[in-house]
């Protein structure tokens, strides 16, 4: 059976199974497990065939997100999102980039599956409570506990500061101009007191496996990883042993600036900073798990469709 009336909606379906993932990777597996089950269906008793799909694949991306739990609570130091490119799209879709945010998805990794489910069906896609309810088996009345219960933990775990683009690239700039310039005290000045370094080597890189808080411990490591010598030994981490050309980049990656470094044309690190106000930074991401950084060089149109 054909795949030209399952092809228009492929892409639907990775926005909503990588919002309630976190990976990529997991999501697809998800669209294809939806395809197959779209394939066995009987297309006549279908009346809405995107409502269908959707529904298909948000109950198997629940599903999933259940099963991984497990492997994330083993994982070795934090568990950070798989990350993708949301460059400038040519489709039009910056409505949808807020809610690949990276620090939005650090936190809706705390929500039960059907909690992040129901936030991110009415959160994200504008969906009914009822329209959700009938998507993930629940009735309306409950549907509205789960979605406010998500939606108050969410307002209480982010920053109440909500930085606009332009504040977002200015910071991002600073950081960049003195981590990489070797500047600790211009980064110092530019971290919260009580910031924190969440980073994500997977096991794969160099990376911490606790997270570091304060402003001179992070300036200090920041630092320390930028120069010569530690570029190295994070190269060495990756089985990139010999000296490699390095590219530095500010580009949008889930819906935000971020710090892109390239080694030999391969992205090896990002840094993402979440403002804690419109001078300072309150949190710093740093993924370096190469299986979290495939889609970061991907081109629009292939499987980092999941962007936004």
């Amino acid at each position: 059976m054909g795949t030209d009336d399952f092809t228009p909606h492929r892409r639907r379906l990775l926005d909503v199974a990588y919002r309630i993932l976190g990976t990529v990777t997991d999501a697809e597996d998800v669209v294809q497990e939806a395809w197959l089950r779209w394939s066995a269906a009987d297309r006549a008793a279908v009346g809405n065939p995107q409502a269908f799909l959707v529904t298909v694949t948000t109950r198997l991306a629940i599903d999933r997100l259940r099963q991984v739990r497990a492997r994330r609570e083993a994982y070795p130091g934090p568990w950070l999102p798989e990350l993708v490119s949301t460059q400038p799209d040519p489709q039009g879709r910056a409505e949808l980039a807020e809610s690949v945010e990276l620090a939005l998805l650090v936190v809706l990794e705390t929500l039960s599956p059907l909690e992040r489910a129901a936030f991110v069906l009415h959160e994200a896609f504008g969906l009914a409570h009822a329209e959700v309810g009938d998507i993930i088996g629940r009735s309306e009345a409950a549907t509205r506990q789960l979605t406010r219960r998500a939606r108050d933990h969410v307002r209480e775990a982010r920053p109440r500061f909500e930085a606009d683009r332009a504040q977002r690239r200015r910071l991002t700039e600073r950081f960049l101009g003195a981590c990489f310039g070797g500047d600790l005290a211009g980064l110092v000045e530019l971290l919260a007191a009580d910031v924190r370094l969440v980073s994500d080597g997977g096991g794969r890189a160099k990376a911490p496996l606790r997270v570091i808080e304060g402003a001179d411990r992070v300036g200090r490591f920041l630092t320390s990883i930028s120069n010569d010598d530690g570029a190295q030994r994070f190269l060495e981490s990756i089985g990139m042993a010999t000296p490699a050309e390095f590219g530095v980049a500010i580009e949008d990656v889930n819906g935000v600036p971020a710090i892109v470094v390239r080694a030999a044309g391969r992205v090896i690190l990002v840094f993402s900073v979440e403002p804690l106000d419109g001078e300072r930074i309150g949190t710093v991401f740093l993924v370096a798990n190469p299986e979290k950084l495939a889609h970061v060089s991907r081109s629009e149109g292939d499987a980092a469709s999941a962007s936004a």
